[in-house]
């Protein structure tokens, strides 16, 4: 069910604001070890669902009018799904593109009033807009009987984001916030959704982010979309010489390398990381089967040279905090995580290495950063869930 008191806190807002809600939902974030920007090329990604959400309480109406409130923001919002249109209210339009996005598959629900708040920062890189979506989704399915599956779920909460939000992004986030299990991460074909669950072990190393507080709105700034341009200008141009490739997941190191002089320089830089990217996934999830810890985190620390070198969407704050946790004693590996320009770094730390992980890192953000220190140790949950 997730953390209570955040539950119980939704819950008494909804009263407050609008009397008793009907249903109760958590949106679990997310964390993604390794296979970063590779969802949108049809490559693999290895997330999990964790213990950061966002809770949603709901209750339908007879008309269709929608009335939100954001109760962390204390921002309201109203409108009419006659009138469904992008909103001036950034929030507002991750609820309005799933009705939007519903409308579009032949479904016409009413409007309904939703709070929603929790413990998962905006703007970190642990996909805080997709446990919106998949939370709100998962929540009008449940009222009206929608019938959609959970993976239906994900791919509607996506077609949202990209058609009505307007932000290219790929299925991982909004995957991974639905079909989460508890101490397990999903190796995830982001190509036709197959997926199979590896788990790292009660007994094995912790995930930890360190937040940077850096924020990236990427809606806004353009340059999530301009990664992706930049991809498939490259899947264009090798597709005219190469017939049959439909995206970075067809490409090898070696077309690529063949290839090079007659490619945009950054773009050939991009690809490169792409596709050494998914091959890192590959890796990675047969190095956790085997309990190779050791080998992942290497793997992670070559996922972050890539991301800061090739595809250049880090950002000195996370640049500081990776190459700090990687001189600590019992931590395996440390990458930026996320869409990048900001939000947080993931670390593989041993538990008991946790105590001087901690003290060592909050001295870089008090003494490299000039910040206070924000710490997640994170557990591995199930996914978006009817809260009793």
């Amino acid at each position: 069910m997730g953390d209570v008191p955040h539950a119980r806190r939704i819950r008494e807002a909804f009263r407050s604001h609008f009397g008793e809600p009907a249903l109760l939902v958590r949106g679990p974030g997310r964390v993604n070890l390794i296979g970063e920007h590779t969802d949108f090329n049809q490559g693999f990604v290895l997330p999990g669902a964790v213990d950061r959400a966002i809770w949603l309480a709901l209750r339908p109406r007879s008309d269709d009018r929608c009335r939100f409130f954001a109760a962390d923001l204390e921002e309201r919002f109203e409108s009419r799904l006659s009138d469904l249109a992008l909103s001036t209210t950034p929030w507002a339009n991750y609820l309005l593109g799933i009705y939007s996005e519903l409308a579009k598959d032949g479904h016409r629900p009413p409007g309904v009033e939703c709070t929603f708040g929790g413990d998962l920062p905006i703007g970190s890189g642990m996909a805080s807009s997709a446990a919106l979506e998949c939370g709100f989704a998962f929540g009008l399915n449940e009222l009206f009987g929608l019938g959609y599956t959970r993976s239906g779920l994900a791919l509607l909460a996506q077609r949202a984001e990209n058609r009505f939000v307007g932000v290219a992004c790929g299925i991982m986030d909004q995957f991974a916030s639905l079909l989460g299990r508890e101490n397990q991460l999903i190796c995830l074909d982001c190509r036709d959704l197959t997926h199979a669950y590896v788990g790292i072990g009660p007994s094995g190393p912790r995930v930890v982010l360190s937040d940077t507080q850096v924020r990236r709105a990427l809606s806004a700034g353009g340059l999530y979309n301009q990664r992706r341009a930049q991809c498939e200008a490259g899947v264009a141009f090798l597709a005219e010489r190469n017939p049959g490739t439909r995206s970075l997941r067809d490409v090898s190191l070696e077309v690529l390398e063949s290839h090079r002089a007659g490619m945009d320089p950054v773009v050939y830089k991009r690809c490169v990381y792409v596709v050494r990217e998914n091959r890192r996934v590959l890796e990675g999830c047969q190095a956790l089967a085997m309990g190779d810890f050791a080998a992942f985190g290497q793997l992670m620390n070559e996922s972050h040279e890539g991301l800061r070198n090739g595809y250049e969407v880090s950002c000195p704050e996370l640049d500081i905090l990776a190459e700090a946790a990687r001189g600590i004693p019992g931590v395996l590996g440390s990458r930026m995580m996320g869409a990048g320009f900001g939000g947080c770094t993931v670390s593989l730390v041993y538990t008991e290495a946790l105590p001087d992980f901690a003290e060592r890192i909050e001295r870089t953000f008090r003494e490299k950063l000039h910040r206070p220190p924000v710490i997640h140790v994170c557990r591995l949950t199930g996914g978006t869930e009817r809260c009793a």
